[in-house]
């Protein structure tokens, strides 16, 4: 039970944007306290994850959100990134995990515990779906604040995705800090 009980889910949120930091979440949750409802966080609606997430918070035995920045992104490349704030969320965790459990094919180096990488965690794992939910949330609502800083992108609106509302304004005015530079549309522009 004690390994059971210590055992984290990790998962991560915004990969694939053109803009933005990737925000990975690490959860252990407390199986005397479950949570019903959890699933990928791309499965569910987006007033589905925001009544999950503050539960999330307040039920699990230890939580913790961080990401790596768009210079980080740009420097590594995006799967390093990815990996730098999955191990940086669990490092922040408030208590050690026993066996980490992230969604994926692969794994991070120098994890604090012994860890199983699993393709399509998010959906089998309550863990790692809890992580998702929450590494997705706060992502999304870091967007809608970057909104107000970056006015004219609409990333309360795509959240840096490539939309084509997305495409529009970044020809129209250019990268600004959030923008990925070595991410194909953001560096076609910057070179032509």
């Amino acid at each position: 039970m004690q390994h059971r009980t210590l055992t984290c889910g990790v998962d991560e949120a915004g990969r694939g944007p053109w803009a933005g930091p990737v925000t990975a979440a690490a959860v252990i949750l407390n199986p005397r306290r479950p949570i019903a409802g959890l699933t990928d966080s791309k499965k569910l609606s987006e007033a589905a994850r925001d009544r999950l997430a503050p539960e999330i918070r307040a039920l699990a035995l230890a939580w913790a959100v961080a990401e790596a920045s768009p210079e980080e992104i740009d420097r590594l490349n995006i799967r390093e990134a990815t990996f730098l704030a999955m191990t940086r969320a669990v490092a922040a965790l408030a208590r050690a995990p026993a066996h980490i459990l992230i969604d994926g094919n692969a794994l991070p180096k120098n994890l604090p515990a012994p860890a199983t990488a699993i393709i399509k965690g998010d959906l089998t794992e309550p863990a790692i779906s809890a992580a998702s939910i929450l590494a997705k949330t706060h992502r999304d609502a870091q967007m809608k604040a970057f909104c107000a800083q970056h006015p004219g992108y609409g990333f309360s609106q795509h959240k840096g995705y490539g939309t084509a509302a997305h495409a529009e304004a970044l020809t129209r005015l250019g990268p600004c800090a959030l923008h990925r530079r070595s991410f194909a549309p953001v560096r076609v522009l910057l070179e032509g």
